[in-house]
């Protein structure tokens, strides 16, 4: 895979089952380098038992001729990117979310048995996520309100015409967004309207010229009170209320987290309950058949401070307005996560991230906790309709397909554990087509014994091949089993790749994460250099004589922390890293807690463990890529660090990327992506080339 293989990278949703359970919707996405935007439109999935699609070299993979019965998935939309299908409860709608060029998304419903989409929102900042009420006759969903005068509320008041902003709490920007506290997101309610009736025109005014005739869309009704970021939406099971995650107030260092609130949609509205979760910090929730409250929260302490590897996990209330919360999944050795989806025979399907992977798995009422999938696969969603569990996934040689789990989806056929997954697409045979590689697995034993896990992706053919030690971010987060074009494109070019999850990675357990809370730089540093003598040492076609360091966020952290200590490397690459925890602080989106509890509050605890303080050891030629919205390590982290290593005579250069955020190398512009990808080979070329 080159870096213009960039658009074969197709994203498959979480799938939409149909209740019947035969057939599937998903979202495709991809990156479009003509339209420099993500694009994507809805598929119709067959699930039934049949022979694979087959692989084409070339052309939409989704139209190869399938070998067996089963038809081959077809395109159900044309829109420009069409996102988050979820079909309506008796199976006839399928709700999604349409953006238009330049536009926010809106709220759609597409009838199953044809015709035309219909319009449901036309919210200025757009709709962010939605669901449907029981009885399918609503639907609930998120979207920003802004202030009066903000954001285009108001014609011929500019950005910069703005009125002061007043900030008095302690985080007010997000990466991504920017100033969130004066447009927040709040839950409404809009009914369905009959998308077989004759449309409503009504006319619009254009600053064009006279009023254009267009179909209505119907009038939501907002039922969220307090100006806080709500999030997490959840019908009750009769419809008459619904379940939110309202954003509450943080405090000196701690976590921004929220409260379960339960409102009434009946009657004449308003009022509501909170749900009592003591130190819990809930991140998404369900209710099941019989009326239980299911939250994934993770618990932050009484302080609400304690977030550094905290897992999550799932617990379950069976009266949610008067019982407290009990726990059924084990946060010490069970990293879960994603949105409980409620079983009709009980218990809940969830996410379990573990060494590399991420499986569905049924977490019973009692707590027992069974695995439907297994194998190198990354499940990043899933769906259940008449029986059929069906889930996108990704694996060494797949970046997003659909398959289906053969055991189903309750407790007692899942007990069972012979069910398999079973893949029925195969949208990513044209980035196979381009050239991947598979990664070999290796645990390496570091010097105090401890293993560390983690790949090694090596070009064809034979020879020695200069070797690259790649870093991932987070640090609470994990490199997996799943085609990375990261690796990818850097072995096309003749590199040796290696890649690992040291200590303060996610999916080993708590004690594996929190091991470097305020000791940053200790054990992660000797796990990635111990790993990389153990690959060099195992496999006789990586050249350790010629050895280059990468990473983001927290891998440019410890890629900057790496080259200050060891000068082995003839080339670095520090992008979007936390480099400067002192200026950190006050600066970042996550600023007023993250760095008082990964490298501790004292001056001696902050110098300790920051790039910035020890930048005059580094010798290493370094290039310093970062972005120029990024709120989330904010560019003068990156300013800093090029200067001073300016300032002390090192080879470096400093990239900025106009117009991104801290996502550039996974959601930002396509032609950035690309360049992105060339500045990196560039530099390599200079510094460590090939051949």
């Amino acid at each position: 895979m080159q870096a213009a293989d960039l658009p074969l990278v197709r994203t498959v949703s979480r799938p939409a089952v149909h209740p019947d359970g035969t057939w599937a919707v998903v979202s495709v996405t991809r990156p479009d380098l003509d339209a420099d935007a993500t694009v994507g439109q809805l598929w119709r999935v067959p699930l039934a038992a049949a022979t694979m699609p087959a692989a084409t070299p070339s052309g939409d993979p989704a139209l190869a001729a399938p070998t067996g019965r089963t038809p081959a998935p077809r395109r159900l939309t044309r829109g420009f990117r069409d996102t988050e299908p979820r079909f309506s409860p008796d199976g006839a709608l399928v709700a999604f979310l349409r953006a238009e060029p330049q536009a926010a998304p809106q709220l759609w419903v597409l009838p199953v048995g044809g015709g035309e989409a219909v319009q449901i929102t036309e919210r200025q900042l757009g709709v962010t996520d939605f669901r449907w009420s029981p009885d399918g006759t609503r639907l609930a969903f998120l979207s920003r309100e802004p202030e009066p005068g903000r954001y285009g509320s108001v014609e011929g008041i500019a950005p910069a015409a703005e009125e002061p902003r007043r900030i008095t709490s302690w985080s007010w920007t997000r990466n991504g967004l920017g100033y969130h506290r004066d447009r927040p997101q709040h839950a409404y309610v809009v009914d369905v309207p009959d998308v077989a009736a004759e449309p409503v025109v009504q006319p619009v005014a254009t600053p064009q010229g006279p009023a254009e005739p267009r179909p209505a869309v119907p009038e939501p009704r907002r039922v969220t009170t307090h100006d806080v970021d709500h999030s997490a939406l959840a019908f009750t099971p009769d419809g008459a209320a619904l379940g939110v995650v309202a954003a509450r107030e943080q405090g000196p260092g701690q976590v921004g987290t929220g409260t379960v609130r339960v409102l009434p949609l009946t009657g004449s509205g308003g009022g509501g309950s909170d749900v009592d979760l003591g130190t819990l910090g809930p991140q998404a929730i369900a209710f099941g058949a019989g009326g239980e409250l299911y939250v994934v929260a993770q618990d932050l302490g009484p302080e609400g401070k304690d977030f550094v590897a905290r897992n999550a996990a799932l617990y379950v209330l069976s009266a949610w307005a008067d019982q407290q919360p009990r726990r059924l999944t084990d946060p010490e050795t069970q990293t879960v996560g994603g949105e409980p989806l409620p079983l009709d025979d009980g218990g809940v399907l969830l996410a379990l991230e573990t060494r590399g992977t991420q499986h569905v798995v049924h977490v019973a009422d009692d707590g027992v906790t069974t695995q439907l999938t297994s194998g190198d696969v990354v499940v990043s969603g899933f769906g259940v309709g008449g029986g059929t569990l069906a889930v996108s996934y990704a694996d060494p040689g797949t970046y997003g397909e659909v398959g289906v789990v053969e055991a189903g989806a309750t407790a007692s056929a899942s007990a069972t554990g012979e069910g398999g997954l079973r893949r029925v697409t195969d949208f990513s045979a044209p980035l196979r087509a381009a050239g991947v590689v598979t990664p070999k697995e290796l645990v390496v034993t570091g010097r105090d014994g401890y293993p560390v896990h983690g790949w090694v992706a090596v070009p064809e053919g034979t020879g020695q091949h200069p070797t690259l030690l790649m870093i991932h971010g987070g640090p609470y987060a994990s490199y997996t089993t799943a085609l990375f074009d990261e690796t990818q494109v850097l072995v096309d070019a003749g590199y040796a790749v290696v890649y690992c999850n040291p200590r303060g990675s996610a999916g080993y357990g708590q004690a594996h994460g929190r091991a470097i809370r305020q000791a940053m730089g200790t054990v992660d540093l000797h796990d990635v250099l111990d790993f990389l003598d153990g690959a060099v040492a195992a496999d006789g076609r990586l050249d350790g004589s010629r050895v280059g360091v990468l990473g983001g966020s927290y891998g440019g952290y410890l890629t900057a922390w790496t080259i200050a200590h060891d000068h082995r490397f003839a080339g670095a690459v520090v992008e979007r890293g936390f480099l400067d925890p002192e200026t950190f602080f006050g600066t970042s989106d996550i600023g007023s807690f993250f760095g008082l509890e990964y490298v501790g509050e004292t001056p001696e605890q902050v110098a300790a463990q920051s790039p910035q303080a020890v930048v005059g050891q580094v010798r290493t030629p370094t290039l310093v890529l970062h972005s120029e919205l990024d709120l989330r390590c904010p560019l003068s982290q990156a300013e800093r660090y090029y200067s001073a290593l300016k300032r002390n005579g090192v080879d470096t250069e400093l990239v900025v990327f106009p117009g991104e955020n801290h996502e550039l190398s996974r959601s930002g512009r396509p032609r950035h992506r690309k360049q992105r990808f060339e500045v990196i080979l560039d530099w390599w070329q200079r510094h460590l080339p090939v051949g």
